[in-house]
């Protein structure tokens, strides 16, 4: 890419940090901007998976990651009476991907990506809400407008979709929290607790720190108070296992978070002229699929070494989307098809987590990340 070499991002997430460390380091002028006052660290947590650590390495940051979050060995599938009903050797599918999966607070990834960046001399523009009128002017300005500004709001994904592109509700909530548990008591383990049409999942971190979610069926009800949710999460899960009690018995009351679960459906493009989207804003996966976080730092990378090739902007951004388009929708899919197996029809079995082998999951985690010129 030539031109003015200046790039202009939206939205300072995950995808958009990530972005505007990686390419401020290849050499980019880079203007970042942010429609809150701070950067947001809105959910309770994330499993960085093989893939996720990859790109943080090369990064610079895989050390920092690893100090703050926990790497757990399994993760066990349980019914709601606390049966266990399968096994994943995440160990086994660290050793496979040459990697470590990484859990870790977000609030904690985003702090670490947000000092990075201020450590690179790049300021995020808080309090900035770019509306389509901006946008015109961003791309006389940069060389590329990115947007990485989400999954639901989506401005620059509206500027590329005049009859706009609607996020799919897929009738579940989740809430989410952080609990501070003693120490040992999860043995490090992910527990993913399973009934018809309810689910509670629990991740360690370390030190007997995790988060969680709780989520189940239900209409897409926004006028109910939180505090009636929060209260029907108790009565719901009040006789599951003892490690989803002890969780309810001990979160962060600040950290709670209610969340009507949408993602959107593949698009046909992510492009029009210097104007791209990124993230949850182009592929918004269903955190069912595990993916969410890492498919965009997926993004940052693929896009900030593509970007250095000595080719048209148009071929640059085209074939970039041709590069992720494929890996992103399988994500989407396996995403929806466990939400579905879950929280849709219960007449049918659920999808468990030992249906797919360690083998499979490296292999598709790890795909397109080789270490290639460009």
């Amino acid at each position: 890419m030539n031109s003015n070499n200046r790039i202009a991002i939206v939205g300072a997430g995950v995808a958009g940090l990530s972005l505007a460390i990686l390419a401020k380091k290849q050499g980019y002028q880079v203007s970042l901007y942010e429609r809150d006052c701070k950067v947001s660290s809105i959910g309770a947590g994330v499993t960085l998976w093989p893939n996720a650590v990859f790109i943080l390495q090369q990064m610079g940051l895989e050390k920092e990651i690893k100090r703050l979050g926990g790497v757990p060995s399994y993760m066990h599938q349980f019914d709601h009476y606390g049966i266990q009903q399968g096994e994943l050797d995440i160990e086994e599918v660290n050793t496979l991907s040459g990697f470590p999966s990484v859990t870790i607070l977000r609030r904690d990834l985003m702090n670490i990506l947000a000092k990075e960046l201020e450590s690179l001399g790049v300021e995020i523009l808080f309090n900035c809400s770019v509306t389509a009128e901006n946008i015109e002017k961003l791309k006389q300005e940069f060389s590329l407008v990115v947007g990485a500004d989400g999954r639901m709001n989506s401005i620059v994904r509206q500027t590329l979709y005049p009859e706009k592109v609607q996020p799919c509700y897929q009738g579940f909530i989740n809430i989410i929290g952080i609990s501070q548990l003693e120490e040992k008591v999860l043995d490090n383990v992910i527990h993913d607790f399973r009934g018809p049409g309810e689910r509670f999942g629990i991740v360690p971190i370390k030190a007997g720190l995790c988060f969680w979610a709780g989520g189940w069926s239900t209409h897409l009800y926004k006028e109910r108070p939180l505090s009636a949710w929060y209260d029907e999460m108790h009565q719901r899960f009040m006789n599951w296992p003892e490690p989803v009690q002890n969780v309810l018995k001990s979160y962060e009351k600040e950290s709670l978070n209610r969340i009507f679960v949408h993602d959107i459906d593949p698009l046909p493009y992510w492009h029009q002229n210097n104007v791209l989207i990124i993230g949850d804003a182009a592929h918004a996966p269903l955190p069912t699929s595990g993916q969410g976080a890492c498919q965009a730092l997926e993004d940052a990378w693929h896009l900030a070494r593509n970007l250095v090739k000595k080719d048209e902007l148009e071929n640059i951004l085209a074939g970039f989307y041709q590069q992720r388009i494929v890996k992103t929708s399988a994500a989407q899919t396996a995403g929806r098809q466990l939400a579905q197996s879950i929280f849709g029809d219960y007449s049918e079995p659920q999808l468990s987590v030992s249906g797919i082998s360690a083998k499979q999951l490296s292999e598709f985690w790890m795909q397109g990340l080789e270490m290639k010129s460009t």
